[in-house]
Formats: C-alpha cells, structure tokens, sequence
C-alpha cells in the first residue's frame, strides 16, 4: 500500500494496520497531536492483504524535534512496501541508534529482517518493541510468525493464543484469531492441524471484521473443505469473491479454491 501524506491535517497513513497517535510535546509542553494510521500487510504473515479496519489508539509520546525520527520510519517503511529491504534496513537502523526507545521502527525493522529471511533478528527486534509496549499485539504476532517459519510452532501457538488471551484491538483480535487457524489448517506438523478448531477461530475472525475482509472467509471455507463440510466451503468462498475491491491475482486464488472446493477437493491432500 502507497504512503499517504495529508499534512493539512497533520496525518499520514502507513501500512502497519493500527492506529498511532504521536504526541510531540513541544517545550512549552503544548501537545500536538499527529495521527497515523497504521495498516499492517500480511508481508508479515501468510496470506494477502486484509482491508483496514478500524483501531483504538496506541500512545507514543516523543519529545521535541524529535519528528525526523517517525519521518524516517515512514521513509524506511515506504521502502520496505517497495521492496528495497536494505534501504529500509539502513533508514531504520538511523532511527534505533538515534533514539534505541522509538519502538515503532523495531517493529518495521522486524519487518524488513522478516522478508529477508532473518526470523531470529525479527524476534529480536519484535522483542526490544515489546519491552516498550507490551501492549503491541501487532509485534507479537510477528514473533508468532517469525517462530512459525523457524519450525517452533509450539512458540507461536502459544503467542497467538496469549494475544487472544488480552483481547487486543478488534482488528489485531481478529488477526490473531486468522493466524490460529491458518496454522490449524496448515502447520506442516500434523499434530497441530485442528480442522473444527480453525473452523471456529476462523467464524470468530470474520464476525470481529463484520464480513468484510476476503482473506479470513478464505480461511473459514478452506477450514470448511478440511471438515468435508463442501456445501459451506463453496459459499464462504463464493463470499469471499463477492468482497468489493478485490485484487486480480487474490481472485484468481479465491476462484481456484472455488472450484477445488466444488469438486469436493481440500487444499490439503489428505
């Protein structure tokens, strides 16, 4: 997703999919308030995109004339959606050696070691924005991904489970409830699959983002196909294409289970 700058309103939008709002307190300690808006893309989970949801706000309080910092962020996050991983790699190591405490480039940075394939240096990273925010669910369930694709699946279960536990912001709630049952229904190791288990995260999930998001009905009819149940598989696919604003390459995806799930065939080989 492209940055959006609105500088009349002192708000910009950022594809991290929660809602920050940045207090500069200027040393008269008059506050102005900066809204960003955050959208996470699932570069960091498996998956496509979800449509933004809305989000109850995060709080971080910086001191003046510290902007440059959150602008660098901004910089190293539009280069990461760009797909220059080491230039959003130096732009956010800029950040963390200027200012070690500005979490919100630790997150973005564990982005960036995320794509490129250091899943430790992302836990690591995920792990120093925690500290400041134990709040984050976003963080947490990047930890959870980043164990997922070192094989520590028992690690990410049960990091998910713990954002499920602390009933995160509706839309991080429901992507913790998608993550559980996309690792239900596809972990490589078998003892972790639950088909009736990601049928019900996956129901959950949907009803938190009102039916509107095409990537979790997905899930739910995929769930639906692993049970057998291809009458209720074939229709929450058929939901899910009827979702305004899908993207070509996601349709022809969706449309492909479609036509599995018609033909009575899970996308898993049983």
């Amino acid at each position: 997703m492209e940055l959006v700058g609105v500088r009349s309103e002192l708000a910009r939008t950022i594809d991290l999919r929660a809602t920050i709002i940045y207090k500069d307190r200027e040393p008269n300690m008059h506050v102005i308030l900066q809204r960003i808006q955050l959208f996470v893309t699932l570069l960091l989970v498996i998956g496509s995109p979800m449509v933004a949801c809305a989000s109850e706000p995060i709080t971080v309080v910086y001191g003046h004339g510290r902007a440059w910092l959150m602008d660098l962020t901004i910089t190293g996050q539009t280069q990461l959606e760009k797909g220059d991983l080491e230039a959003a790699q130096r732009s956010l190591d800029t950040v963390l050696k200027a200012d070690p405490a500005f979490y919100p480039a630790y997150y973005v940075r564990a982005r960036v070691f995320l794509n490129r394939g250091k899943f430790q240096e992302a836990i690591q990273d995920c792990n120093e924005a925690l500290r400041k925010d134990s709040t984050f669910a976003e963080a947490s369930l990047l930890r959870a991904k980043a164990n997922y694709d070192l094989g520590r699946y028992g690690e990410s279960l049960k990091e998910i489970d713990h954002v499920i536990t602390i009933r995160p912001r509706r839309d991080a709630f429901a992507r913790a409830y998608r993550d559980r049952a996309r690792l239900r229904l596809n972990c490589p190791d078998q003892s972790y699959r639950n088909g009736q288990q990601a049928v019900k995260d996956a129901t959950t999930a949907c009803k938190l983002i009102d039916w509107k998001d095409e990537d979790m009905i997905d899930i739910l009819a995929t769930a639906y196909a692993e049970v057998g149940e291809f009458d209720s598989a074939v229709r929450y696919e058929e939901k899910a294409l009827a979702i305004k604003g899908v993207k070509p390459d996601d349709s022809k995806r969706l449309q492909a289970h479609l036509d599995s799930f018609k033909q009575h065939r899970p996308l898993h080989a049983r």
